[in-house]
């Protein structure tokens, strides 16, 4: 992972906001439950669940933890929307898209700054750059961050999406359908995007990592609004999970090769290009959250009326922020 030093000094200043996971008296109002999504693009999400942090917070309140897997930002953000979960992980940039589109949520952690997704191709299949997609079948989930990414690599090449042939799957289908030659490229996300790599050669033919936008924790807001210990909670349960990433490298490798069936070198690939040191919400984010909805609403996928950095300044939600807030 990058930034090394600053990453575990990052780790440590979490392990001072820890206060929040001290044991509380359980209230009329709490809920039973609550419920969160796991990814594999999620690795901190996915190591708080394999350890047991939030559980082990929310016991001495009688509220129990439930885990719903993700496979996409556009599933957790469905889910969300549905009230079928609390908390959902998504890219910055699609959640943005949703909450335009009526989703009522708000970001309010950032579990990774990553360079998770590019445009893949086989190797053999001729296309080297971007505008070489005109025409082409392209394997794409909507509403996710390779989607916003592919519209943005279009519309770099003077291109829209209209010009290509998008082929709508889930992620990891969109893999197997690159492999199968059903498709001429793929508009990946690790760690699917790093076992097409290793495991088949595919080429990353096209990488911008400022146009990725940040891994973002999305909560309901109306659960915000009610609820706002238990938000507290379980982000302080996300940086006890980040420091003990940060500490442990290897175990956060373990977990993931544990969810995912992925051989550890394809994990290794995915870690590389993922940075945990800056979790707080704030003007980085904002940053790249709006550069990416410009590009969409130059692209027709958002409104042209709509204003974009209110938009983005609606979603980011620095209350909840770790060290400062809690």
């Amino acid at each position: 992972m990058r930034s090394t030093r600053r990453s575990l000094l990052a780790a440590g200043l979490a392990l001072t906001c820890l206060g929040a996971l001290a044991p509380r008296e359980a209230r009329a109002d709490d809920p039973k439950e609550i419920r969160l999504d796991w990814a594999t693009y999620n690795p901190v999400g996915l190591l708080l669940k394999e350890k047991g942090f939030l559980e082990e917070a929310m016991a001495p309140r009688g509220i129990k933890v439930r885990w719903v897997q993700s496979l996409g930002s556009n599933k957790a953000l469905e889910f969300l929307n549905a009230g079928a979960i609390d908390f959902g992980s998504a890219a910055g940039a699609a959640a943005l898209v949703a909450r335009i589109n009526g989703n009522p949520i708000k970001a309010i952690y950032a579990y990774s700054r990553p360079e998770w997704t590019a445009l893949v191709t086989r190797k053999d299949s001729g296309i080297t750059k971007p505008a070489d997609l005109k025409g082409k079948r392209v394997a794409v989930t909507r509403g996710t961050d390779p989607h916003i990414f592919l519209i943005r690599a279009l519309q770099g090449a003077g291109l829209t999406e209209r010009d290509a042939k998008l082929v709508l799957l889930q992620h990891a289908d969109g893999r197997t359908a690159l492999d199968r030659g059903d498709v001429d490229a793929w508009a990946g996300l690790d760690p699917m995007m790093a076992a097409a790599e290793i495991e088949n050669g595919d080429v990353l033919v096209y990488r911008d990592a400022a146009a990725n936008t940040w891994g973002l924790l999305d909560v309901r807001e109306d659960f915000a609004t009610a609820h706002p210990d238990l938000v507290r909670t379980v982000i302080a349960a996300y940086e006890r999970a980040r420091a003990y990433a940060l500490a442990n490298p290897q175990a956060l490798a373990a977990a993931l090769v544990a969810a995912t069936k992925l051989p550890e070198p394809v994990i290794a690939r995915q870690l590389e290009r993922t940075d945990l040191s800056q979790p707080a919400i704030g003007p980085a984010q904002a940053q790249s959250i709006k550069a990416a909805g410009t590009a969409l609403q130059q692209a027709g996928i958002i409104p042209a009326g709509t204003d974009v950095s209110a938009a983005v300044d609606g979603l980011l939600d620095t209350r909840f922020n770790p060290v400062a807030g809690q």
